[in-house]
């Protein structure tokens, strides 16, 4: 026990999560401040489809409205009502339950007649076609957005709009979001660990170390596994923590063998911890580039936005034009074994990352994975935007697949 409770001694210390809304490109503008999601239809969602179903196929496609739902939490309600598997139904993106969205889902061995024929609260069917394939994550050209922002003067009109001038001039930062480390903050030091393959760490850090947001139940588990106490942990842990009891459970039948949470961790658990210690060297790159976010480096690895492909820099004067077309954008690395680094300047940052944090590309070698690393494009474009004065600030923009309008939100209020 004695080496157990020295790890659990010893101040916890998160890998560069970084705080993003302490990090503006706009920082020459105003923030409105305001509030946010008062009401799910102060943040309306629409999906830009990829493409248009045919009208032929086996896949019934289906575009729905939802309201005070996440995207998980609304395929099990249509899957339910269908009388089928929720992994019949493919969807093109995941959409806020704080909002009012309309996406299009999949759904595969059911009639039109039955999906037009649901009445779910909170779910409203708005047009219902045929398509060969099933609708899978990254389907969709962007999303459109029509947003509300209250308790602000109607003076935010003008300074909105100078903040979203500059904003579609050099692109919006492209930080992960909090989100992607957890309501615990730590997903990304729980990804870190597994590439340093510490499992005592990490048991510490996945089932003990209550914080005091957690509910009174959750607490009292983490506190029995701070004192060793796994049996006890897993009788008080509640049923919905899947991963944690299925990690507590392999424990108690080793006799507290931690090495053994590695095991029976499944890949994909595995794999969302590590993408978030990933996220968070990202973001650590960001921070430094934010000045510059729209300017090319020799030595850049550029990111081609229309192909997703990647290039070396060698004169950024020569691509400094396609970088202000938007067709091209420096880039930061996702690592991984096979991560293609920057050159140059860029690259002595990028190394002075991995160096920080005492890590080699291969160090992301972990058995059962393939972390094959990518490179993520520093920004993103933003297209389209309004600004008006409808009782409340009123923001209308589009936004490429995978980026996150609180990210422009962020830059506009400055809260």
């Amino acid at each position: 026990m004695g080496r157990f409770l020295e790890r659990l001694s010893r101040p916890y210390q998160k890998i560069s999560i970084i705080e993003m809304n302490t990090h503006y490109l706009t920082n020459n503008q105003p923030g409105i401040g305001g509030r946010l999601k008062a009401a799910p239809e102060d943040f309306i969602v629409e999906e830009i489809p990829l493409y248009l179903p045919s009208g032929q196929g086996q896949h019934v496609y289906v575009q729905i409205e939802k309201a005070g739902l996440s995207t998980p939490a609304a395929i099990r309600k249509i899957a339910q009502a269908l009388g089928i598997s929720p992994r019949l139904i493919g969807y093109a993106g995941l959409k806020d339950a704080q909002a009012v969205t309309r996406q299009t889902l999949s759904i595969d061995k059911i009639t039109p007649e039955a999906v037009q024929a649901l009445d779910l609260p909170n779910i409203t069917i708005l047009d219902v076609n045929r398509h060969q394939n099933k609708l899978k994550p990254g389907h969709l050209s962007g999303n459109r957005f029509k947003i509300k922002v209250r308790d602000v003067a109607e003076t935010a009109l003008s300074q909105a709009e100078a903040t979203l001038a500059e904003l579609t001039r050099k692109g919006i930062p492209n930080f992960f979001d909090a989100q992607r480390f957890g309501n615990r903050g730590n997903t990304g030091r729980l990804g870190a660990l597994i590439i340093r393959n510490d499992a005592a760490e990490f048991v510490a850090e996945f089932l003990g170390r209550p914080q005091t947001h957690e509910t009174v139940a959750i607490q009292a588990a983490r506190r029995l596994v701070d004192e060793e106490q796994w049996a006890e942990a897993l009788a008080v842990w509640p049923p919905s923590f899947t991963d944690e009891r299925r990690t507590l459970e392999a424990i108690v039948k080793t006799d507290g063998d931690l090495g053994v949470a590695f095991k029976v961790l499944d890949k994909r658990t595995k794999t969302f911890f590590i993408s978030a210690f990933q996220a968070e060297l990202f973001n650590q790159l960001l921070v430094d580039r934010l000045d510059s976010i729209d300017r090319l480096e020799d030595g850049d690895i550029a990111y081609i936005h229309h192909k997703g492909a990647a290039f070396l820099v060698e004169s950024a004067a020569v691509e400094q034009p396609r970088a202000d077309d938007f067709e091209i954008s420096p880039s930061g690395p996702i690592f991984g074994t096979k991560t293609l680094l920057a050159h140059g300047q860029p690259g002595q940052r990028e190394q002075a990352v991995l160096e920080q944090h005492d890590l080699v590309l291969d160090d992301f070698t972990v058995p059962g994975l393939k972390i094959r690393g990518a490179r993520r494009p520093y920004r993103f474009q933003l297209k389209n935007p309004e600004v008006w004065w409808e009782d409340g600030l009123m923001l209308t923009f589009e936004l490429p697949a995978g980026s996150y309008a609180t990210r422009v939100m962020a830059e506009v209020m400055k809260n």
